[in-house]
């Protein structure tokens, strides 16, 4: 569990950055396919000081954007982007034989607008009572420009899926390295730790987490903040951060949570949660230990079987799994966060389909290609905080989990 807007890796214009649009003539007709079988007539991209990333990935843009862009894709005709005058070099990749209008006034771009969409079935990214935050990324008043044409605004949910958030096979690839790379790393950590702690000289959190982000440089692994190391107490706080500033020693009796992430440049990300104990775990160390590694089971046993038989599977489905056997074993009320959310190459925390029924409302299949954290978690204020964390991506008819060895039991250090 990495911190969500810290982990959140969308950063500039997708294009400065090189990365190609999402949005080609080589993948239009994929798109388009995918507009009709919405229901839809068209996809309606707008961004705004890049507001909406998922139409910043999808147009590949580069250099200066300030003014409002639209870019209208249709089922069945070629795509027509709603340009500024002043800001046309950003547009420079765009295929000269799909349209482009260009407006100055606020008037001629809402006449744009009108003209394309008016009485259209039109998708956007916008959620319906904001049931799915990730992808809500319209503000109101746009809306409200889009809907006085007389069009219908439909929720690109599904295609954010399919078209933002579906691993590339290198990115899969980056994926299953720096998961191998991260578990050996923590659980390294995990043995200093113990030695330390019999030891004249204990280590603290904050050193712990120093010396993994030195692990990660060494094997060619980044990250933007982290790793989480957090000692019995603290870790019933699911964001908490060591620091120098406040340095809690890991000694005898403690439980100690490990959370990191880490990818390789344009790679992928990491994210695995891992406990131990220092010393014999106490009685209520290991039954709060049992019911997150049950919770996580379930969840994974019920994406496995549902996969592999070809059945749909939402995301809610498999957090309603994990939510139910920690409910289960009495503490359900301290499960407080989804059990796991969605990794894409943009972000750690992504948007496609997380493992939510709590938090949000997340209605979406989880379709093949996409990629997840199942993280279920106890954290009892002042006493102890317990979570285990792999990663899903799910490949045809399979779900692929990382690290290749999970952990089983609490690990005795």
């Amino acid at each position: 569990m990495a911190r969500g807007v810290a982990a959140d890796r969308i950063g500039p214009m997708s294009g400065a950055a090189g990365e190609p649009a999402l949005l080609s003539p080589g993948s239009l007709a994929d798109v388009q396919q995918a507009i009709r079988a919405a229901g839809a007539d068209g996809w309606l991209l707008y961004d705004f000081r890049g507001a909406n990333p998922i139409a910043r990935a999808m147009l590949g843009l580069h250099g200066m954007q300030s003014r409002r862009i639209f870019a209208w894709i249709p089922g069945d005709a070629a795509p027509v982007a709603i340009t500024h005058a002043i800001e046309q070099g950003p547009w420079s990749r765009w295929p000269s034989s799909w349209g482009k209008r260009v407006y100055s006034s606020w008037g001629a771009l809402e006449s744009d607008v009108k003209s394309l969409v008016a009485g259209k079935r039109v998708l956007m990214e916008y959620s319906p009572g904001d049931a799915i935050p990730v992808v809500d990324r319209i503000p109101a008043g746009v809306l409200d420009m889009v809907r006085a044409t007389g069009a219908t605004v439909l929720t690109s949910a599904n295609l954010v899926s399919r078209f933002f958030a579906v691993w590339s096979d290198a990115g899969r690839e980056s994926h299953l390295r720096a998961a191998e790379i991260i578990a050996v790393v923590a659980r390294d950590a995990f043995r200093r730790i113990g030695s330390a702690a019999r030891s004249a000289s204990p280590l603290a959190e904050h050193e712990v987490m120093a010396w993994m982000q030195e692990q990660f440089a060494a094997n060619g692994l980044t990250t933007d903040h982290g790793p989480n190391v957090s000692a019995t107490e603290n870790a019933a706080n699911p964001h908490y951060e060591p620091a120098a500033d406040h340095p809690r020693l890991l000694r005898e009796g403690d439980s100690v949570l490990i959370d990191l992430w880490a990818t390789e440049p344009g790679g992928i990300y990491a994210d695995q949660t891992w406990m131990a104990s220092i010393g014999e775990p106490s009685a209520q160390f290991a039954t709060v230990w049992t019911a997150v590694r049950d919770a996580r089971d379930a969840a994974l046993d019920l994406l496995a079987r549902r996969i592999s038989a070809g059945d749909a599977v939402r995301g809610a489905e498999a957090d309603d799994a994990a939510r139910g056997v920690i409910v289960k074993a009495g503490f359900g009320e301290y499960f407080t966060h989804r059990t796991g959310h969605s990794i894409d190459a943009r972000a750690l925390h992504g948007s496609g389909p997380n493992l939510d029924n709590l938090e949000t409302r997340e209605e979406r299949l989880l379709i093949p290609g996409v990629g997840f954290s199942v993280e279920p978690g106890v954290y009892i204020p002042g006493v102890l905080g317990v979570r285990s964390e792999v990663n899903c991506w799910i490949g045809e008819r399979a779900l692929v989990v990382t690290p290749r060895e999970i952990q089983r039991d609490l690990i005795v250090v």
